[in-house]
Order: structure tokens, then C-alpha cells, then sequence
């Protein structure tokens, strides 16, 4: 089984950069291996595209605003419950796309080939302002997540 981790998140806009945080986090724990791919998505979307192909199981990290939680509160969702519907417009402006908009795209052009098993880990978050710091209480929680992934990935990748 070969699975594909993907941190989404802007760097440089504080709280929201906590996807990447645990991609790096998980870079040093797992290094290298055929069937873990492991991608820092930035801002990036649309390259979701690209990044599933070949992949059975997909996990994807990212921060979410205005969820009426607390700061640091994680939830895990199976994609299907967060998916946008694909617009048929063709002048979609892509580097606008969010990931759940680009899941949408990705199951229609890949179709059988699109991975059943894909988790979407989320912290809540309200800090957005021009800092390359993680709060203390989000930083924690991407730990969190790490530990799940890794949790899961003994599950499913022989050791």
C-alpha cells in the first residue's frame, strides 16, 4: 500500500502554516521510504492532482478558520464529508482553488483511480497575521496529528 501525507498551509501566516509544520516533523521521523511519499503543499492545491496518482491511501494536514472551536482543536474527517463540488466553469482560476475544491477535480479526472482511503486531519485556528512562529496551543496539536499518522501508518506499512 502506498500512501501519500500532505501538509497544507502558508509558512508565513503564523497558525495557518501547522500542515507544513507536521510534514516536517514527519520528514524527520520516517526520512525516506517507496511507500510513503510525503509533500509540503504550501498554498498550493490544484497539484493534489498530480501528488494522488499511484497512491491507495491519502492523509492530508491543514488548518481551518472560523470553526467555532477552541484554538488547537483537531478533528479527522474522511474526505467525502469536506469535498466542494467541481464547477464545470473552465476559466476556474487555479491557483485560487483550495484542496477540498482540487479533491473534487481529482476524483473526476481520475476516476477508478482515485484513492478510496483519505483522511483530512484539521486544527483550528485564528492566527493568521505575518509570523513564521506556530502558537504554542497549535504547535501541540500538529504534535498530536504526528503522532496519529504515525500511529496509523504502523497499521498499514510493514516495519
Amino acid at each position: 500500500m502506498k500512501t501519500a501525507i500532505m501538509g497544507f498551509g502558508n509558512p508565513v501566516r503564523s497558525d495557518d502554516a501547522v500542515g507544513i509544520y507536521v510534514i516536517e516533523q514527519l520528514h524527520k521521523k520516517l526520512g525516506t521510504s517507496e511507500d510513503i511519499s510525503i509533500f509540503d503543499m504550501g498554498t498550493a492545491a490544484f497539484e493534489v492532482l498530480f501528488g494522488l496518482k499511484g497512491h491507495d491511501k491519502i492523509i492530508l494536514v491543514d488548518a481551518v478558520l472560523n470553526s467555532n472551536e477552541p484554538v488547537g482543536t483537531l478533528f479527522k474527517v474522511p474526505a467525502k464529508e469536506v469535498l466542494k463540488a467541481p464547477q464545470e466553469d473552465p476559466l476556474v482560476f487555479l491557483h485560487g482553488m483550495k484542496w477540498d475544491q482540487a479533491l473534487s477535480y481529482t476524483k473526476k479526472i481520475l476516476r477508478e483511480e482515485y484513492p478510496e482511503d483519505i483522511q483530512v486531519y484539521l486544527v483550528a485556528i485564528e492566527n493568521t497575521k505575518l509570523e513564521v512562529d506556530l502558537s504554542d496551543v497549535v504547535k501541540d496539536a500538529g504534535n498530536k496529528i504526528v503522532e496519529h499518522i504515525l500511529e496509523d501508518l504502523k497499521l498499514s506499512v510493514p516495519t
